[in-house]
């Protein structure tokens, strides 16, 4: 029993010794695990938190666009960019504005925010849609040029047509039929090769017509 009892002690020695070599180590390695836990936690919820405001201002930005509201539509916009710059509602805000703005006139104010959601959105295809509407913009403006290479580049596959269609108007514009009515025609390919490889039928009827009805204006195919 007392050799038992020495064992014992023996090996609440070698215990007491390795926590004085490692103990300090292990906690500050515990502590510092739960602090990085605790972190992302409150980022987390700092993401959740910024996400919600972010949305109430979304809605408050959406009611005064239908409304018609440009000064408001312009506040709220550039309250969400301001704010909440990394968060989608922040492009989308921004493009809703730059539309409204745009059929108002306004393409200074159009160009502005479709720059910024072109600089800053989340995504590449919230960036794509920012591109495609400032060709439109400075075709408008008859800046052709800066126009046509706005729609350079890589760009998302679900806007491929549209791109070649903007691109087709662009070379209308300059009387480049021939050009526009190769652009028409490509954009018309990538809408049936879409329609294809996902299954949905006649849901681009719609926008085919639209295609076809340009390319008729330039002499229709060849």
């Amino acid at each position: 029993m007392a050799a038992l009892d020495l064992e014992e002690q023996e090996q609440l020695s070698s215990i007491k010794a390795w926590w004085n070599a490692w103990g300090n180590l292990i906690t500050w390695g515990v502590i510092a695990v739960s602090a990085s836990l605790i972190g992302v936690q409150a980022w987390n919820w700092y993401n959740r938190d910024q996400a919600v405001k972010a949305s109430v201002v979304f809605d408050a930005l959406q009611e005064a666009a239908q409304t018609g509201d440009l000064k408001k539509t312009r506040e709220a916009a550039g309250e969400l960019t301001s704010r909440y710059g990394a968060s989608q509602y922040a492009s989308m805000g921004a493009l809703i504005s730059a539309k409204l703005h745009g059929e108002g006139g306004d393409t200074k104010t159009a160009r502005a925010e479709l720059e910024w959601v072109r600089a800053n959105a989340p995504d590449d295809m919230l960036r794509d849609l920012a591109r495609l509407r400032l060709a439109y913009v400075l075709l408008e403006e008859q800046s052709f040029d800066d126009a046509e290479k706005m729609l350079d580049g890589k760009v998302a596959p679900t806007l491929e047509a549209r791109f070649l269609e903007a691109r087709g108007d662009i070379l209308l514009m300059r009387d480049k039929r021939d050009d526009a009515r190769a652009a028409y025609q490509s954009a018309l390919a990538k809408i049936d090769d879409m329609a294809k490889a996902d299954a949905t039928g006649g849901s681009a009827t719609g926008y085919r017509n639209v295609i076809e009805i340009k390319l008729d204006a330039v002499g229709g195919k060849q």
